[in-house]
């Protein structure tokens, strides 16, 4: 799986390869408009990212804080997706100029 790969250079890039055991989740998002978002969840020791497939991309996000459910997203003030996941349920954001447009409502398939 590309996402995979993905995941182990970053994790190796942040000198946390190989210190503890990698928490791997793979999910699958069925979307608005029959959309389908491939989800792989990781949790490190010191670290927690999401890598979405999106636009015929992989995005890498990084867990933010959150009042409720786990918010990822680019750390930056620019431009970027935010998926945010609550129990089954998921939702994709825009994020630009500190507003976040709803670009998709998603629940997880079974």
């Amino acid at each position: 799986m590309r996402a995979g790969v993905a995941i182990a250079a970053f994790f190796a890039m942040a000198g946390q390869a190989g210190a503890e055991p990698l928490n791997v989740q793979n999910h699958r998002f069925v979307c608005d408009r029959g959309v389908e978002v491939p989800a792989t969840f990781v949790t490190g020791p010191e670290d927690a990212v999401v890598v979405i497939h999106v636009e015929a991309r992989q995005i890498l996000l990084h867990l933010e804080p959150a009042a409720s459910g786990a918010r990822y997203a680019w750390p930056s003030d620019g431009a970027g997706y935010v998926w945010w996941t609550k129990g089954d349920a998921a939702s994709l954001y825009w994020r630009e100029a500190g507003q976040e447009r709803l670009l998709l409502t998603c629940t997880q398939k079974m």
